[in-house]
């Protein structure tokens, strides 16, 4: 769903989102232009998906304006600008960006779905760390339906996993690397919600696309989850190339005071 548009500023900016112009930033860090220094030509900045010899997994989305916005055809778009470039004779380059709170890897604080919430500021600046960071377990959903009670039952999680990843058939068809947004991704079915709420000890859902609940339940599936405000959501993860399994989870949102979402970086650590 739509949300309120993040505002922030990055002092002496490292690297920039791929595709991202600007008169003052003709184009990205990586790319061949003319607008980069004789001393930037010959720098190459490493990314990765993996650090220390393959122990953690970065398991969020680099931020594209290619990337899915929901219920749009048009992605993202383009977010960042550099209105104080060193190369306009700036002291440093301090970048201005603008997105919504619900883009790519990021959190869902109760607030999003009831204004009651939103009005007595349960926002993302309420969420607990102590439930995004710890133990977890990534589980591979069944490639052909939606997240119902029927699959939840079928995914026998035992009692007393509080964190769960859910890979699913978004992951296989690379939706979140697709700009145009996708209705037809896999998520939560009401009764899906409802049984996992009334069965396990999940707090902490983790998804492979922008919403948790599946696009025919969006709103019912998200009231259930985030009623009782002790369940927490992190969408849009990047699960592909992850082996199932247990791991430790690190997720960290942003505190901005009154907003009901927050991109979030999370990684995956093998225990």
């Amino acid at each position: 769903m739509f949300a309120p548009k993040l505002i922030f500023s990055t002092f002496l900016l490292v690297t920039t989102a791929a595709g991202i112009t600007a008169a003052a930033y003709p184009s990205t860090y990586g790319e061949e232009s003319c607008g980069l220094s004789a001393a930037a030509a010959d720098l190459v900045p490493l990314r990765r998906e993996l650090y220390d010899d393959g122990r953690i997994y970065d398991i969020s989305h680099r931020y594209t304006p290619e990337m899915p916005a929901f219920d749009s055809v048009d992605g993202v778009g383009q977010f960042l600008w550099l209105p104080n470039s060193m190369k306009n004779g700036s002291i440093a380059n301090n970048s201005e960006m603008k997105i919504p709170t619900h883009t790519g890897t990021h959190v869902d604080a109760p607030g999003h779905v009831f204004d009651h919430y939103f009005d007595a500021g349960f926002d993302v600046d309420t969420l607990d760390l102590a439930v995004l960071n710890g133990p977890a377990l990534l589980v591979d959903v069944p490639r052909d339906k939606n997240i119902t009670a029927e699959v939840m039952r079928s995914l026998h999680i035992p009692k007393g996993v509080r964190r769960v990843l859910f890979r699913t058939l978004n992951t296989d068809r690379g939706l979140m690397f697709k700009k145009e947004f996708d209705s037809s991704y896999v998520g939560f079915m009401k009764d899906g919600a409802q049984w996992l709420v009334d069965n396990t000890d999940i707090k902490l859902i983790g998804i492979d696309y922008l919403s948790a609940a599946a696009y025919d339940d969006l709103i019912p599936s998200h009231l259930v989850l985030l009623k009782g405000r002790e369940i927490i959501l992190v969408e849009g993860l990047k699960l592909d190339e992850v082996p199932a399994g247990i791991y430790n989870v690190h997720c960290l949102p942003l505190r901005l005071l009154g907003a009901e979402g927050s991109p979030i970086r999370c990684i995956l650590v093998k225990q």
